[in-house]
């Protein structure tokens, strides 16, 4: 595989991606927590745009992949800045942002910052509110003190053997952007892809983010056997299937 191409920040960090030449609108991939832009969502994506000769961008977050930082120091702010300087500087036109849990979080508030940029936006297991409705929620008293105390905390990975660690300013930064508590001010065409047998984000969360959004076109699909990954075949050809459908609506 080729080297990602490096795009520099104005503070001095790097964000790695890969970038296909197409026509608009293009699509835009952004990962989830602890995940980066080698995964078989972003790849599958990769390789459609491609056959339809579409504009594509997969970036690695401040924190994951081959961009700079440590994840410790990363915030949801962080990542919405990622994702202008990616629209910005290595796009043109309209884009469609592809959210994947946080990622969906992080793709909600860029739409919201960027408006003239965001033709469209298709989630996928979005964790919006992550930190507060899931993280915080589900400390313990003891944890919380220790997270005040330390300004970081070790938590089991669920999907893998080892621990991954919070800081206390991804959940104070996590509060500044939490979008469920109102009206969600995006009206671009929005699709939701949740599954039912998600362990890590309730689907109901899907439900929820649906009646905020104030945009008109918002189809919300939920896969019954679909976990949180949504990464299977059936769930590649599910997103694909949508992210078609979506471009359609917008090149109406």
């Amino acid at each position: 595989m080729l080297s990602p191409k490096i795009l520099h920040r104005h503070d001095g960090a790097t964000i790695a991606y890969y970038k296909s030449a197409g026509r608009s609108p293009g699509i835009v991939f952004i990962h989830g927590l602890m995940s980066n832009m080698t995964g078989e969502k972003a790849v599958c994506l990769e390789r459609w745009c491609q056959a339809q000769k579409r504009a594509f961008v997969r970036f690695d977050c401040f924190g994951h992949g081959q961009s700079s930082g440590d994840l410790y120091d990363g915030t949801v702010g962080r990542w919405v800045g990622d994702t202008g300087a990616v629209i910005e500087n290595l796009t043109k036109g309209p884009q469609v942002l592809v959210g994947s849990s946080i990622g969906g979080w992080v793709a909600l508030l860029a739409a919201l910052k960027w408006p003239g940029r965001v033709a469209g936006l298709l989630g996928i297991a979005v964790a919006v509110d992550f930190t507060e409705e899931v993280i915080w929620r589900r400390l313990s008293h003891a944890q919380r003190e220790e997270l005040r105390n330390c300004h970081i905390l070790g938590l089991p990975n669920p999907n893998h053997g080892d621990s991954y660690y919070i800081s206390q300013a991804l959940i104070e930064d996590g509060r500044r952007h939490l979008l469920l508590n109102d009206r969600i001010a995006v009206t671009c065409p929005i699709r939701l892809l949740h599954g039912l047998e998600d362990s890590e984000v309730p689907w109901q969360t899907a439900l929820r983010l649906q009646s905020k959004i104030v945009s008109r076109n918002i189809i919300t699909t939920i896969i019954k056997d679909g976990n949180h990954r949504l990464s299977r075949p059936q769930d590649l050809e599910q997103i694909i299937t949508i992210a078609a459908d979506l471009i359609d609506t917008i090149e109406r």
